[in-house]
């Protein structure tokens, strides 16, 4: 399927479910991603998702990552959720984790800004498997967003 041809959301739909495996819907005209016990996501701030993004690229567990203007989403295999204290901390330092049920809207495109208003940093790819929700949230926790350097 090629990418430079996909008109609708529908076409967007076909391809990211055919092309990536990802298990995708159309709501209100936009194509979202389910959160899901397969399927999980961690948001974070730009200075810090861009540290997270090099040392996962390190450790060679990068994933798929979205870019919004104030904040990166990461696709992530939902192995863990953390407990109280750690949420407590993530909740401090603006790093979200969307519940099951709710849903992350992906790109039309694959240009640099979307109608979405967000691109693929590193887009996903069929068969690559998603880094654990657990070492995103450790990496992210680990390595601060440079002002503390």
């Amino acid at each position: 399927m090629n990418a430079d041809k996909l008109r609708t959301v529908e076409d967007w739909v076909s391809y990211y479910r055919q092309e990536f495996g990802l298990p995708v819907i159309e709501r209100g005209g936009f194509v979202m991603l389910p959160v899901t016990a397969q399927v999980g996501v961690v948001h974070l701030p730009v200075a810090r998702a861009e540290k997270v993004r090099a040392a996962l690229h390190k450790q060679r567990a990068e994933g798929p990552m979205l870019a919004r203007q104030i904040r990166w989403s990461f696709l992530a295999e939902p192995d863990s959720r953390p407990g109280d204290q750690i949420a407590e901390v993530l909740d401090r330092l603006d790093i979200g984790i969307p519940a099951v049920g709710s849903a992350v809207m992906l790109p039309t495109g694959l240009d640099r800004w979307t109608r979405e208003g967000c691109h693929w940093v590193t887009p996903p790819a069929r068969d690559s498997k998603l880094p654990p929700l657990s070492a995103i949230i450790t990496t992210a926790l680990a390595v601060g967003t440079g002002s503390e350097d």
